[in-house]
């Protein structure tokens, strides 16, 4: 979502500032391109209330792609650490391993980090712009749910303390965003990409923005 959120940057939560020094390249013996296995997200969207158009993905890096790697993570499984510097998802699995997304992240100024986990989830979501967002641009109260919508397919919801940070892991109607530094702090993944995800991770699953 484009402008909306606070330009102020979420205060680090937890020991999610010790983790920021955490390497995000492959790690192991040999070559790493020998230890990453691609996976696909495309599935059967014929009972989505709503199309599910399908990504090509020659035309963004394969660094995007999703994959199976050596975690370079000690979080536990089903964490997920989102590094903003590289534009890439980590869903935390066992036996060292995790899956990594391509995503969008906030642009200068909205960037964020800290430590929050899931509150909720939600399969195609209305979208109800924030009150910052009306005070720069007349907007709708509501948006509601379709491959219009800004959040797209899925949402997760990050939580802090018992509260909605605003902030959310969602689908988008804008793929072409996904690799870059494109939204007001949320994180944007193509739609494919994150009903797979969604239907991985669990209600309460620890969430780390580096």
């Amino acid at each position: 979502m484009r402008r909306a959120f606070s330009r102020r940057r979420v205060v680090l939560l937890g020991s999610a500032a010790a983790l920021a020094g955490c390497a995000a390249t492959d790690q192991g013996n040999g070559d790493p391109n020998d230890q990453v296995t691609q996976f696909s997200t495309l599935r059967d969207f014929s009972g989505e209330p709503f199309p599910v158009r399908r990504i090509n993905r020659d035309r963004f890096d394969r660094a995007f792609s999703p994959v199976i790697l050596p975690s370079p993570y000690a979080s536990p499984p089903g964490s997920l650490v989102i590094d903003t510097a590289t534009r890439q998802l980590y869903l935390i699995e066992g036996g060292g391993l995790a899956r990594r997304y391509g995503v969008a992240v906030g642009d200068a100024g909205y960037a964020w980090s800290g430590e929050a986990y899931v509150g909720r989830k939600a399969e195609w979501p209305a979208w109800h712009p924030t009150p910052s967002m009306h005070a720069e641009a007349e907007l709708p109260v509501r948006v509601d749910p379709g491959d219009h919508n800004p959040l797209g397919a899925r949402a997760l919801y990050l939580h802090q303390g018992g509260r909605d940070t605003l902030y959310r892991i969602h689908g988008t109607s804008e793929p072409w965003t996904i690799g870059t530094r494109a939204s007001s702090g949320c994180i944007r993944m193509f739609n494919e990409d994150v009903i797979d995800l969604y239907d991985r991770v669990r209600l309460n699953a620890r969430v780390i923005v580096l």
